[in-house]
This record gives C-alpha cells, structure tokens and sequence, in this order.
C-alpha cells in the first residue's frame, strides 16, 4: 500500500495513541507527580492551541481495506483501485455506526475491535484522512478539511478511551489500583482538547456508577476517591449518585478536611450557577449536608457565618444574582423536612412522594427525625364533639415543640378539602392543619431537627443582615408559621426598613393568603410580644403604602379591634392609626366612632392626639368655609412651609385653580392639598412633587380636572395612581419618567382624557 503513517519520525503529537494505564497496566509515574498522571502528554496537548467539540455524529468519506493474503487482491485494494462511500456516521457510547448501514459500514465498529487511531498524509494528494486499524484490515476515514479530521480523531479517540474504563472499573479487583485508574481517568479528562461538557461529566458517570455498585468501602478510600476526581469538581456539578454518596461522606465525618478543602469550592458553584433545584433534588440535599456539616464543626455557626460572607462578597452587592434564591431553596427545604414525617403522615401528595423518592433512596436516607405527638384529652375531644364549626385559630411553632390549636368553625373542612386537592407543593402552614377530631396536639422534635432548624434558620436571620439581598429575601419568604421565636428577627428587619419593595412584602401576596402582617397581628398565628412586632408594620407600611386611605379601610374592617386594643395600652403608632381613621371618616359606624374616642381619651398620648385632632378638624373647617379667591399662584422658591401657613391664613373653599409652577414643593404638600374641597385645577410644574404626593392627591382629590407634572421627579410608580382620578381632563407629563406601557394604561382608565403632553418621555 501506498500510504504513510505520519505518526513516526517525531511527527505531530495528535497523532501519538494516548498510552495511559488501564486496569492491571503499571507505567511508572515521573517523581513528585501523582500516581497515573502523564505529564508529558498534557504538555504535548496544551502547546497545541486548538480545542473541539466532541463529535456525536457527522458525514465522511469511508474506505475499508482488508489485508491482502493474494497477488490480486493486493492490486484490487491498490489506491489506485480503492472506491470512498459517504456515510453518515454515528459516535454511539460502544460503537461506530452508519445511518445507512450498507456497504463498507453494514456492521457497525466496535471501539473494542480498534486497535489504533492515527493521522495520514497522502503523496502528492492533500487529503485528510485517518486510519482505524481494526482485525483482518483498516478503515480509512476522510474528513473535508484537517480542523475536522482533528475533531474526528480526538472524538474517537475519547469514546474509545471511555468505552474502556468503563468496561474495565466495571468489575475492579483491588481499589489501589482502581484508585490510580480515576487519577488517569480524570487526568485524561483535564488535558483532552475537546471542549464539551460531557468530556468532564463522563468520568464523574463512571466514578458514580462504581460507587453506587461498591457500598463497602472504607472512609479512608471515600477520601481518596473524593480527592481524585476534586479537579473536575472545579467546573462541573456532580452527577446525582454522586451527590448521595457526597452526603454520606458529610453525615459521617462533618469533620474530615475533605468537606472544607474539597466540597467547599464544589458547593459555592452550585449556589452561584445553580438554575432550578427541582431537576436535581440532591444537589440542594448535598448543599443541606455540607452546610450542618460545618455546624458540626468546634466553631459551629462562625464557620457557617464565614462560608455566608463568602458567597455575598466583601462588596455591598452580591455579584452573583443566583446565590440569594439558591440559599434561600435550601434553607426552606432543610426547615421543612424536620417536620416531615408529620407532614407526610397528613399529606400523600404526589409532589411529596416524588421528593421523598427522588432526592433519596430508601436505604441511604438520613434516619427519620423523631417526632413526638402528644394526643389531646378526652375533655377537649369530647368538647369538639358538641361543636359545629371549625376553623384554625393558632399554629404556634417553637424550636423544640409545636403547639397547634384549634377553634371551631365552619370554614375548616373546605379549606381542608381545597388544600388536599391542589397539586402544588404544600406549605407549613397547610401541611400543619390538624384535624377537627383533634382540639390540640403538639410535636416535640429530637435534638438532631432541633440543631437543623436552629442552623437553617440562623442562616435566614444571617441573610436578612444584608442590605442588598434583603427585597429579594422578604419576596421569597412565603408566609408560613416559621418557629415564631427564630424568625421574628428577621420580619422585624423587614419592618425596619425603609424601601416600599421590602416591607411591602409584609403584606400577602395574594388573596385568601395571610402575609407575615396578618401572622403577627394580635390573636394572630405567631404573635407572641403582645403586638409590637405589628404595631411596627403598621408603622411602616402607612409612611409609603401605595394607597394610605385603602390601607385605612382594610385595618378598621379587619384589625379594628386589635388596633384599639393596642392603643388602649398606649402604644403612639395605634393612636395615630385611629386618628387617622377618624379624620379621613373610615368609620361610619357611629358607635363605633365613640367607641374610638373613648379608647383615645383613656390615655394621655391618645388624649393629646385627640385634643389635636380636633384642632385640626376646627381649622379645617374654616380652610374649606366658602369665600377666599378661585385662583392662586404662589410666587417661585416658596416652600412646603409657605404653602402651608398661607393655607392657614384664612377660608379657601372657593379655591379651583392653584399654581404652585417653580417653586420648591415636595410631596409633602399633598396633605395640605387635599383639604382643598373646590380644587380643579393643580399646576406643579418644575417642582420637586414625586410619586408618595401623586398617590395620596389620587385618593381625595378625585374632581381634579387639571393636572401639570411637566419636569416633576414622577415615575411609573406615582402616575399609575392617576387611574383613579375618571374626572382628569388635561394632564401634561412631559419630561418625567413615563413609560409606554404606563401611557397606554392610563388612556385606557381615563374615560374624559382629552388633553395630553407626553413629549420627551419614553411614551413620545
């Protein structure tokens, strides 16, 4: 035959067949490397600077060559004489195969049946092609250019290689000589120049499978295994199997450096890359056990609070936008399965069955956490008896104990009924229903759930402390009874503080859904500090909720009484809350308003308050007498403050049209503005009036028909507030911050528009 092989003479290093130990083969390794490592190769391989994608299939050009035993079959494969068939080519795990399995490829080839890949050159002719020699002959590939002939030669030669060490770690005879195997293995993987994920992921495969099929190894071999394959942890997320066998290793030696040294680096990838835990449970499962594995350690929750710090950064903004959720997933998930045997003994639900059996296997599971249930007395059940209406009062939750009372009304069983039959995962809250045959019960958990439930929730408490994570945290946290001690800490940070984004999810986020701010009210579920925690909500959210008289309107038909009692006992935010209910008249019981009163002049705060009120509702009186002018302009730089002691000045109840145009007016004004029962017409252009003053002018000011916000700070934010005002006529939003969409909801919601600016704005 008239080829050559470039592989001798020292020709290109692609061409050299990968020489590494397989099972029972022993190449001595060069001093002070590890034990299989090559480093001669990996060098050979990283001066050549290109990299490939792994092939799975592709067309080229095919030639089988049979060796010949006679004088005529010599001539007849001559390459002269030789015929090329294309063929659509398939790399499969254990054979090469063709689409169209006819001719020189009508039986696939087996990667075991090839005993060499290498490189040809041609003479006189440029052709890329590649030579498999196989028993009895050689199969000769042509590629169309020498890139693709590379990528055929180094994708066949990783299938051939995988193809073997499965094979041979399939059946291994002594593990120090399978644990220089995986050093190879992974070695092979690190210096190939295919670049594809499956080039790291299939060894990891094959250490999995061999640990899952090898239960009875020592720890000390489980170290070595873990060390071994630590170089492809780096940029790669652990195969499932493998992530069993990781929690094992956590369970049983929390203290062993591998978790610190080598699990470390592999976690922090997982949070920071992770997309979604439900296509790999145990990836959050192995985060779980790494995370009580450091708790395991003598500084127990310093060394969680460092690896915390570690995932935020030392800057003030996470640079990681994947880190918070990813937490926050396994934080949740560790909390809910201390009480899952309760759980589960309630709730058969598919999602739970899947949970239970995807994330763990039977026999590797972490022993059930023991519950203890404390049954009722017969009293209290034969109380129930003579009931006929059922409905969850309290579901207390403590650390070590959780305290579920119920009073009887009729709305149970339906709520019962309707959770049973949703297919979304259920929450505690649900999940810790109890039955109506039941008046209370308690769960005690055991130490181990205790020492998890105390972690996981110090974590929440940890990531609550950071400014930049806290809107997303208060977002995902879903208002279910966490243990009422724990997590007071961190809705109390959410309380304090001051962005609309964060304390706004106090509130529930959809109806029929108590939020933290229902949990925590007086006879709530978790209020246990005589409502403090809820005094300081309501604080909070009445400085920017988005609308201060609706809000109003829903704390006297729901949380009247709390409120009085609160303010019975002093507390200044309640006051001003009844306050408030009475000068904007959300009361019109009239009851129900002497009632108020009496609850405010029965302290002094609410006496002096009251007594202020009443000054105020005299001085408004004379604001709103008729008589005074119908148009008003106040002269340029005049302040809030200027604006208010003019309006004190004397009756401006005929009042249409106030132009407050170039002056220095905030969104203060608006409580001033609002008691202008006349007003028509509002000018604020070139003011400092953002979207707190817009909100509240759209809850009183409903007759406004014309409204200038030109060159105002307004925002999407305040001008949807605008809807409410149907009498609007002519409003000019030129040069604010208005979006399209916004432009387009308010035209939709305001019937009698007929004169609008929206020049030099996003909508223009």
């Amino acid at each position: 035959m008239d080829l050559t092989s470039s592989s001798g003479g020292g020709g290109d290093p692609r061409q050299i067949e990968e020489t590494k130990p397989l099972l029972g083969g022993d190449v001595p390794a060069p001093e002070g490397t590890k034990m299989g490592a090559v480093p001669c190769r990996r060098a050979l391989l990283l001066c050549n600077g290109m990299r490939y994608k792994l092939l799975q299939e592709g067309d080229i050009q095919v030639c089988v060559i049979r060796h010949p035993r006679t004088f005529l079959s010599k001539i007849l494969t001559s390459k002269f004489l030789r015929r090329w068939e294309p063929h659509h080519l398939t790399l499969a795990d254990n054979s090469l195969a063709s689409a169209t399995p006819t001719g020189y490829m009508e039986n696939s080839v087996s990667y075991s049946a090839i005993e060499d890949v290498q490189l040809l050159s041609w003479e006189n002719a440029p052709k890329y092609c590649l030579q498999l020699t196989i028993p009895g002959g050689t199969v000769l590939l042509q590629a169309a250019n020498s890139y693709l002939r590379d990528q055929w030669f180094h994708s066949l030669q990783w299938k051939k290689k995988i193809y073997k060490y499965k094979k041979v770690l399939s059946n291994p005879s002594r593990w120090e000589v399978v644990l220089k195997e995986i050093r190879t293995l992974v070695d092979m993987a690190l210096t190939s120049p295919l670049q594809d994920d499956s080039i790291n992921q299939a060894p990891l495969e094959i250490v999995s499978k061999l640990l899952s099929e090898n239960t009875n190894l020592t720890t000390q071999e489980h170290e070595n295994i873990i060390v071994a394959i630590a170089p492809l942890l780096e940029n790669n997320h652990p195969p499932p199997d493998l992530c069993e066998f990781f929690c094992k290793h956590c369970r049983e030696r929390p203290r062993s450096m591998v978790v610190i040294e080598v699990f470390t680096p592999v976690v922090q990838r997982i949070l920071k890359h992770n997309m979604d835990f439900g296509k790999c449970p145990r990836l959050r499962l192995f985060t779980q056990e790494y995370i009580l594995a450091l708790n395991e350690l003598n500084a127990g929750m310093e060394v969680v609070k460092k690896f915390i710090q570690s995932m935020h950064g030392p800057t003030g903004h996470c640079p990681h936008p994947r880190v918070l959720p990813n937490l926050v997933a396994v934080c949740l998930a560790a909390i809910y399965s201390c009480y899952e045997e309760f759980i589960n003994s309630r709730d058969n639900s598919p999602s739970l069955k899947e949970i239970r059996n995807g994330c763990q296997q039977p026999c590797d599971r972490k022993p059930t956490l023991p519950l203890r249930l404390l049954h009722p007395s017969p009293d209290l059940v034969s109380q129930e008896a003579t009931l006929a209406e059922a409905r969850l009062k309290s579901v207390v939750v403590a650390s070590s104990e959780i305290h579920v009372e119920v009073e009887h009304t009729s709305t149970a069983k339906p709520a019962l009924t309707a959770s049973a039959g949703n297919d979304s995962e259920p929450n505690l809250i649900d999940c810790l229903m109890v039955s109506p045959a039941c008046s209370t019960m308690s769960i005690e958990l055991g130490p181990q759930a205790d020492r998890t439930l105390g972690c996981y929730v110090e974590i929440l408490k940890l990531l609550s402390d950071y400014d930049d994570w806290r809107p997303s945290l208060a977002s995902l946290l879903q208002p279910i009874p966490f243990p009422k001690e724990e997590l007071k800490y961190v809705i109390q940070r959410f309380a304090e503080d001051p962005r609309q984004e964060v304390h706004s999810c106090l509130l529930s986020v959809r109806a029929g859904k108590d939020g933290w701010f229902q949990l925590y009210s007086p006879g709530g579920v978790a209020c246990d500090d005589d409502g403090e925690l809820f005094a300081s909500m309501v604080h909070i959210l009445m400085g920017s909720c988005y609308k201060t008289k609706k809000f109003l309107l829903s704390l006297a038909e729901n949380k009247l009484g709390p409120c009085m009692l609160l303010a019975l006992r002093g507390n200044q935010t309640m006051v001003e809350i009844l306050c408030l209910m009475l000068e904007y008249n959300i009361i019109d019981n009239n009851d129900t308003q002497l009632q108020i009163i009496s609850t405010l002049e029965s302290t002094g705060v609410g006496k002096r308050m009251y007594e202020q009120l009443c000054d105020r509702q005299r001085e408004l009186k004379e604001l709103q007498r008729k008589g005074g002018p119908t148009r008003l302009t106040l002269p340029s730089k005049s302040t809030d403050a200027d604006l208010a002691r003019l309006l004190s000045s004397g009756s401006f109840g005929n009042l249409e049209n106030l132009s407050l145009a170039f002056t220095n007016v905030t969104s203060a004004c608006a409580e001033h503005l609002i008691k202008l029962p006349s007003l028509k017409q509002l000018n604020l252009w070139s003011t400092q009036f953002g979207d707190a003053g817009l909100r509240l002018l759209s809850e009183h000011l409903t007759m406004l028909q014309v409204l200038n916000l030109c060159e105002t700070p307004v925002t999407d934010a305040g001008l949807l507030a605008l809807s409410s005002m149907k009498s609007l006529c002519s409003l000019n939003m030129n040069s604010t911050k208005l979006s399209a969409d916004t432009y387009e909801d308010l035209k939709a919601k305001l019937p009698n528009l007929k004169e609008v600016d929206v020049r030099y704005t996003e909508a223009w």
